[in-house]
This record gives C-alpha cells, structure tokens and sequence, in this order.
C-alpha cells in the first residue's frame, strides 16, 4: 500500500515522502496514529501543491534576507557605554543593546540571537559584528563603541 508520510517515522521516511508499507502496517499503525493518509490522485496533488507552496515562501525568506544584508552592508551602529580609564568600558556590549541601537538609528530589526560576537566586546572602538539573516546569508555589521 502506497502512503504519504505527514510526520516523521523512524525507520520508515520523512515528512512528505511516498513510501510502500504492508496493508495491516498502514492500517493499523500509521493511518490510525494519524502518521500518514493513502496516496491516492487527490492527496498526491495535494501534497504538490503544499510542497510548490513551501519552495515560494522559502525563496521569498531568501530574497529578504539577502535584501537586509545588502542594506546593512553600509550601516554603522553606535553604541554609548560607560567606560574607564584607557578606553576600558565597564562590562560589556552584548547583543540585544546592539538590535536595540539598530533599532533605534536606523530602523531596522534583527533578533538578537542572529547576531554573533567572536570576542566579548569590552573597550572602546569599532567592531565587526557577523548577522545570521538566513541559512545561507550572512552580512557585517559595523558598531561603533563610544564613551557616554
């Protein structure tokens, strides 16, 4: 019996996949625990449409992402801390005050969690700061730490 996977089953395929399993092993574990329908011609064209729908969405996340890369290439961000004697600030600048100044100055929002800092920033100056937009895209972000 052919049945199209809409979960993932070990042993067995992923979400999405036709796959060939015995009758009493479709009908009493998988179409019964809801892990898959029948492929027949209207699930079949169901199921081509959902993944055509899928691809589109994916490839509009992209083209997004790659658009606000290209945006931030040319933005700087200033953050103001406190800071010491010798340019040394107390703390450091951490990746949500970042967004919030990227926020702030230029209007654009990016989660915090995308946003990677090699070393601790924790003097004065300008740094680099690496923008996962999207699987594939990344893009550099310059701040600027200045004294309050």
């Amino acid at each position: 019996m052919e049945i199209i996977l809409l979960q993932d089953v070990k042993a067995l395929g992923k979400k999405g996949e036709k796959v060939s399993v015995s009758e009493g092993y479709a009908r009493n574990f998988i179409l019964p625990k809801k892990l898959g329908m029948e492929a027949n011609a209207k699930n079949l064209n169901d199921l081509k449409l959902q993944k055509a729908h899928e691809d589109k969405m994916a490839a509009e996340a992209l083209a997004k992402a790659k658009e606000l890369a290209k945006e931030l290439e040319d933005k700087m961000v200033v953050v103001k801390i406190k800071s010491g004697k010798d340019g040394r600030v107390f703390g450091s600048v951490s990746s949500k005050e970042i967004a919030e100044a990227l926020k702030a100055q230029h209007n654009i929002d990016i989660d915090k969690k995308k946003m990677v800092i090699n070393d601790a920033i924790k003097a004065l100056g300008n740094y680099e700061v690496v923008c996962k937009l999207h699987k594939d895209v990344t893009a550099k972000l310059v701040v600027k730490v200045q004294e309050a």
